[in-house]
């Protein structure tokens, strides 16, 4: 439909050109068509005098329909970055942006979310290393190791943090890296927000599914991790989406602090944002 209005002003172009030349034609040889032709050949220069003018005013309006058309698309445009400009200007100031303090803990999973998310064939706040296969679990659970891994944040800049998801999740060790990826198609793995009364901290908490050898984490002794970087994006609770990479640095991990759990002092942490601030999708 566009090439066709494109191309018409150019087809009533040459067709008023030929009128017009026709007219003209008849116009000097009007003497000849009333002797030729008698009241016919009037009737005739009549009548391409007529479809001139009907081209003229075709013509016309069709200039008026496209200005008319060309001034709706750049009010279109106009509120498009009108609307684009409200956004933006919403986003950068209703962000959030965290910083991953204090102590991290690893610890064994409970069974009982075991049992209520793996069990139903819900890998809801789980990630699985990127040599586990979600099918392989279900078949049998008891060859793979459930961890959990809870750090403490706080919001350094912008407004409350409503949900926090992760995209992936790399563990280094001895130069050797643990990655951990969602389960399936997902693009990214939501985490548990949970606020601690007595320490008056926000928590994040993800469940991490590995193989059942102990290369990734061993309850009875403590594990070394140097450095921890997450992929992910903070949701503020204006629905202002941010993504970011978190390194997480251990100069010297700490100990174990009770059965089955090791603790890490985080010495240092950095955050580097990887997106602008943009509005994001409400859940429904």
């Amino acid at each position: 439909m566009d090439n066709f209005f494109k191309k018409l002003p150019s087809w009533l172009l040459a067709a008023s050109v030929l009128v017009l030349m026709m007219s003209v034609t008849a116009l000097f040889f009007g003497d000849f068509l009333a002797d030729t032709f008698d009241v016919i050949g009037i009737r005739i220069a009549m009548l391409i005098v007529a479809f001139a003018s009907f081209c003229s005013s075709s013509v016309f309006s069709l200039l008026i329909y496209m200005n008319n058309r060309m001034v709706s698309r750049i009010n279109d445009d106009t509120n498009r970055r009108a609307e684009r400009f409200r956004e933006q200007s919403f986003a950068s100031s209703n962000y959030s942006i965290i910083e991953f303090i204090d102590r991290m803990l690893i610890y064994d999973e409970s069974s009982r979310y075991v049992e209520r998310f793996v069990d139903t064939q819900r890998f809801d706040f789980h990630m699985l290393d990127v040599r586990v296969s979600r099918d392989k679990v279900l078949e049998d659970k008891n060859r793979y190791r459930f961890t959990s891994m809870k750090i403490p944040f706080r919001v350094i800049e912008g407004k409350y943090v409503s949900r926090i998801a992760i995209e992936k999740l790399i563990f280094e060790r001895d130069g050797n890296h643990f990655v951990f990826e969602p389960c399936g198609k997902n693009t990214e793995t939501e985490v548990f927000l949970l606020y601690n009364e007595q320490t008056k901290r926000n928590n994040v908490i993800i469940n991490l599914i590995t193989p059942a050898e102990p290369s990734f984490f061993l309850s009875d002794r403590i594990n070394a991790f140097t450095k921890i970087i997450i992929h992910m994006s903070i949701t503020s609770l204006l629905g202002v989406k941010v993504q970011g990479v978190s390194q997480l640095y251990f100069t010297n991990p700490e100990q174990i602090e009770a059965v089955g759990s090791n603790t890490y002092r985080i010495n240092s942490a950095t955050f580097t944002l990887a997106s602008f601030p943009e509005v994001g999708h409400f859940l429904k």
